[in-house]
């Protein structure tokens, strides 16, 4: 059991991600895992009985909701680059962020944070126009909403500047770059399938702010919240080998927006 004042981590995982009759991930399972479920809003996957299945069950779990806006690339899964002009993509963000709201709020529940998906949030690391984008649609929805993003990247430093709430994650099964970017899917080394060794990097994150990248060379990655993807093989098995390392390692899992 985990001491109450001990600090607090993070885990999140992205939710809702099937379409129509197709199911990706078991989302009942990761919301007894995660404390904070990033839930597709219909760009690159979900529906809206998707959605507010989802919405209703995280409420029900005490799990937050965030909102993870998209690409409009169903097809794609939102993992192809789109060059959107940014006031397109501002209008795209908006929809899907008050898309899930209003569902969420009708679960008793609200969006408490805003994360991008796939191309879109590998692309506003170093996309200032698109990154603004973002962070407009954020605060013309509400200032009040935090953005979850990668550490050292334009969309954090996009939001500080609009007076955005912001939080830093890792990737606890993705492997990183000696820049701290994402290694692109595809490539060697992007994906960590050992869970022991994702527990270890999720720890390794959460206490000392680090993870060995490709070339084994430390990255700073100072995080609030640790990420294990929903749609892995084992995905399940995963997170609840980084939850129980988390917990071992004196660190209380919660939500940064409780």
């Amino acid at each position: 059991m985990t001491a109450p004042g001990a600090p607090r981590i993070d885990l999140n995982a992205d939710l809702g991600e099937g379409f129509g009759v197709w199911r990706l991930g078991d989302d009942d399972a990761l919301l007894e895992v995660v404390s904070s479920a990033n839930v597709a809003c219909g760009f690159h996957a979900g529906d809206p009985v998707t959605m507010r299945r989802v919405c209703t069950a995280a409420v029900a779990a005490g799990v937050a909701i965030g909102a993870q806006v998209s690409y409009r690339d169903l097809a794609g899964f939102g993992r192809r680059f789109v060059d959107v002009a940014p006031g397109e993509l501002a209008a795209d963000v908006l929809y899907q962020l008050a898309a899930l709201d209003g569902v969420a709020r009708a679960c008793a529940g609200r969006v408490a944070y805003v994360k991008p998906h796939g191309a879109l949030y590998n692309a506003v690391v170093h996309h200032a126009a698109q990154a603004r984008a973002v962070v407009e649609a954020v605060t013309d929805y509400d200032p009040g909403l935090t953005v979850l993003g990668l550490p050292g990247s334009l969309l954090l430093r996009a939001a500080v500047d609009a007076g955005l709430p912001t939080v830093a994650e890792g990737f606890a099964d993705r492997g990183y770059a000696p820049d701290g970017t994402l290694v692109p899917r595809g490539s060697e080394g992007a994906l960590v399938h050992d869970p022991a060794a994702v527990a270890e990097r999720a720890v390794r994150m959460a206490t000392e702010g680090t993870v060995v990248a490709v070339d084994d060379s430390p990255v700073r990655v100072e995080v609030g919240s640790v990420c294990v993807h929903g749609d892995t093989p084992g995905a399940v098995d995963l997170a609840r080998s980084v939850r129980t390392a988390l917990q071992a390692a004196g660190l209380r899992v919660g939500p940064f927006t409780g």
